[in-house]
């Protein structure tokens, strides 16, 4: 059983930033994709943006191109999200995911991993 855990989720004010961590039981190498997604409350689950481990080839979201970069440290089995230019648009649960990714990294249902989340909460 793979586990992910996420780490780094918290409130700030708009403008801010935070850098969230997922870290991984297994090698980062495991999967095609490791992903990033958000969950606002009464809103479907979206996805923020993927990193494709074995290049480290990213893969954003539109409405975050620009404010937030993923990286990866495959000797820590972690990826990162980091988030600048926090909009309260931003609030939301937020989960790291492994898998496949077959159809698009940003395809929740492409992803058969997944981390508890961590919430992020921007105030305006």
């Amino acid at each position: 059983q793979v586990e992910l855990e996420e780490s780094g989720g918290g409130s700030v004010q708009a403008g801010g930033s935070l850098r969230l961590s997922c870290t991984a039981s297994a090698s980062v190498y495991t999967w095609n994709w490791m992903g990033w997604f958000r969950q606002a409350p009464g809103k479907e689950r979206e996805g923020v943006g993927a990193i494709y481990p074995k290049s480290g080839t990213p893969y954003y979201a539109d409405s975050v191109k620009g404010r937030f970069t993923i990286s990866q440290n495959y000797t820590k089995n972690t990826v990162y999200l980091q988030m600048n230019s926090l909009k309260p648009e931003d609030t939301g649960m937020y989960y790291c995911a492994a898998g496949p990714a077959v159809t698009s990294p940003l395809l929740s249902s492409d992803y058969n991993n997944w981390g508890r989340g961590t919430q992020v909460t921007i105030a305006s």
